[in-house]
């Protein structure tokens, strides 16, 4: 049902810029529009006006541009008022809009009525947010290519393919004596296999999209002084974290976030694990494992000068089964040898110096590798983890189709589940719960 208040809000960020935007959103804003600024301007075009108090008094100067419905984002009269970025001033023109009848927008509400009002899909929507809120240019430039509908044209036409088959094997419910020989010459199977291989490809793209957009969790573990902080500065490219001789250095996590090739990598710097009687250490070694459990991905760090001991071993023998794991054998400056990288037993070994960045550009090829990035990301799309959810469900429904041959009514069901799994991710199939869901997480004015 489509809310017919009509709201209001700052559309740019908290404190002080040069510019700062008031957005309305509604149903015939010609009168509030009189009010502020005298007249109406010409759609689409930018004007300079005085904003108005409700005596007449200037509250600011600035820009009006008005877009009447529909030709506007959310598809109902729009009116943007830029003026000066003082948070002042904002909250004057903001106040001046609700006395004339409008009301404080919810977070992401604008973008929930464009969405609403069939301006946008509701894959396109998300790509608002996320665009937003990118991290890397990668992403930020996966996100527009989502907002211009590259993803929700993907899924619309595995629908489109989808629906075709659902049309064939429906029709041949009718006509029992020749639904076999019907559908061998409509070529039915090869139409599902080509269905199956493009979703395949969208899956593997959403994933990539996926971890542009979310990025990897990588912790950074192993006993102390075996360099961890020293590898998440040199990672980073910064001091970001206390290096000292003296084992234990670290009590706390500490988090930063760099960029790999585009992705956005969340490394966590940890407290050494050991057996301690320091309470406070023995805090720090329990938000370690507690890191680890919440993980992508935990690089474990090894003293090169030392080798691998029992203490290492029983380190990786704790970590979950499933995480995945790259070893480091770090300070091979003290031992010259050269940086490399091995792999044995599907165990990957990076010999590296976190001191000198020898060997640096191994790990970093290592964790992309370990989540299944590839370079060539030309071309992706933002995704989310409900999209490749979706997928993955539509994938699963068109595998048991393939597997279920001559029993045409279970068929034409598993085809059904997976257009309605495909549509959610455009929002042909959506629920109020999860449309809230998503434009609460936007910021308001958007």
């Amino acid at each position: 049902m489509i809310d017919r208040d009509t709201i209001a809000a700052i559309a740019t960020a908290a404190g002080r810029s040069g510019i700062g935007v008031v957005r309305v959103s509604g149903q015939r804003l010609e009168p509030m529009v009189r009010a502020i600024i005298g007249r109406p301007p010409a759609p689409r075009q930018a004007v300079l006006a005085d904003f108005l108090d409700a005596r007449g008094g200037v509250i600011d100067q600035g820009i009006a541009l008005f877009f009447p419905a529909p030709r506007s984002y959310t598809g109902e009269d729009v009116l943007e008022l830029q003026g000066h970025g003082g948070p002042v001033v904002l909250r004057e023109l903001l106040k001046r809009c609700l006395e004339l009848g409008a009301r404080p927008a919810r977070p992401g509400e604008f973008t929930e009525r464009a969405y609403l009002n069939d301006k946008l899909d509701l894959a396109q929507a998300e790509s608002v947010a996320d665009l937003i809120d990118a991290a890397t240019r990668e992403a930020a430039r996966s996100a527009v290519r989502s907002l211009q509908g590259v993803f929700s044209q993907r899924v619309e036409e595995l629908t489109r393919a989808v629906i075709e088959l659902r049309a064939l094997v429906e029709a041949t419910l009718d006509f029992p004596d020749e639904e076999v020989e019907f559908l061998k010459q409509a070529d039915a199977d090869g139409k599902l296999a080509a269905a199956s291989a493009r979703l395949e490809d969208v899956l593997s793209a959403s994933r990539q999209g996926s971890l542009l957009r979310d990025g990897i969790h990588v912790v950074l573990a192993g006993q102390p002084n075996v360099g961890k902080s020293s590898l998440l500065n040199c990672l980073a490219g910064e001091d970001l974290a206390i290096v000292t001789e003296i084992p234990g250095t670290t009590r706390d996590v500490i988090r930063q976030s760099i960029n790999l090739e585009g992705v956005p990598a969340h490394v966590i710097d940890t407290a050494g694990l050991r057996v301690s009687d320091d309470p406070v250490e023995r805090i720090g070694i329990a938000r370690t494992w507690a890191a680890i459990e919440r993980a992508d991905l935990v690089v474990l760090l090894l003293d090169a000068t030392q080798g691998e001991s029992a203490a290492d071993r029983a380190i990786l023998k704790q970590l979950p089964a499933e995480l995945g794991c790259i070893r480091v054998m770090n300070k091979i400056d003290l031992v010259g040898r050269a940086p490399a990288r091995e792999l044995k037993n599907g165990a990957t070994t990076i010999w590296l110096s976190a001191k000198t960045g020898a060997g640096m550009e191994l790990l970093r090829h290592a964790l992309l590798e370990r989540v299944g990035w590839r370079s060539d990301g030309e071309g992706l799309f933002m995704a989310r983890e409900r999209h490749v959810q979706a997928l993955q469900q539509a994938s699963t429904h068109l595998k048991r189709a393939r597997e279920l041959g001559d029993q045409l009514e279970l068929f034409a069901e598993e085809l059904r589940l997976a257009q309605e799994a495909l549509g959610a991710i455009t929002g042909d199939y959506s629920s109020d719960d999860l449309l809230g869901e998503i434009f609460s997480r936007f910021c308001i004015g958007k």
